[in-house]
């Protein structure tokens, strides 16, 4: 199945997971600090990262940032006791794609790294899409950016760069946040709809200056301005 990497402080709560995948027929490679965890995922790649936010040497937000430096595309699942708006954007913002809260179910973990796996392959097969101008910036998929005209370039993670991708895609169309939801997370997405008003006001901070281009239709979705 897959190549999973768990970095996790708790003994018990690190065996009770790694089992749990194991059982699911994946593969799983197992840190007990964010020094540990950096350390496994450059000596390989995983499939999927999944981090605990408290943990020492490290905690998961800076190891979601160093692997974000260099590494856009990878799926990361955040594990977290912490579940306020503040907490879950400081994770987005530093790349997360999704976040699990303690205590959670093994059915709910499994649905989440299942639609995680599922994007991740999509991202990896997927033929990069022509740039899209955006006023003083242009988004390139192949680089996963909002390149200005200076050349400066501003990372966007795996889903903020989807996002942009499909509203870009029909210019103009207010398209439904369940439609955004399902293409996104996957039918399967366990959550409300706040994870993807959160990932569009990261998107909004990244446009800066052109944030008015995306859009909010009351109660609809999002559509977004191109050209």
């Amino acid at each position: 199945m897959a190549d999973i990497l768990l970095a996790e402080d708790d003994a018990d709560v690190r065996k009770w997971v790694a089992v749990a995948l194991e059982s699911e027929g994946h593969s799983v490679r197992v840190a007990p600090d964010g020094e540990a965890a950096l350390e496994a995922f450059r000596a390989r790649r995983p499939d999927l990262l999944v981090l605990d936010v408290m943990m020492p040497r490290k905690d998961g937000l800076e190891v979601c940032r160093a692997v974000r430096a260099g590494d856009p595309a990878l799926p990361v699942l955040m594990l977290t006791a912490r579940n306020t708006e503040k907490d879950k954007l400081a994770g987005f913002g530093v790349g997360a794609d999704d976040y699990v809260t303690k205590p959670f179910s093994m059915g709910e973990l499994f649905a989440r790294v299942a639609a995680l796996l599922r994007r991740g392959a999509l991202v990896a097969r997927s033929a990069p899409a022509s740039s899209v101008d955006l006023g003083a910036l242009r988004l390139e998929p192949a680089r996963m950016a909002l390149v200005a005209a200076d050349g400066t370039a501003t990372p966007l993670a795996a889903r903020e760069c989807g996002l942009l991708r499909l509203l870009a895609a029909h210019p103009g169309e207010v398209l439904p946040r369940e439609r955004l939801l399902n293409e996104l997370w996957g039918v399967s997405f366990y959550g409300n709809t706040r994870t993807l008003d959160q990932h569009v006001a990261l998107v909004r901070r990244k446009l800066g200056a052109e944030a008015g281009r995306l859009e909010t239709v009351r109660n609809v979705g999002y559509r977004l301005r191109v050209g």
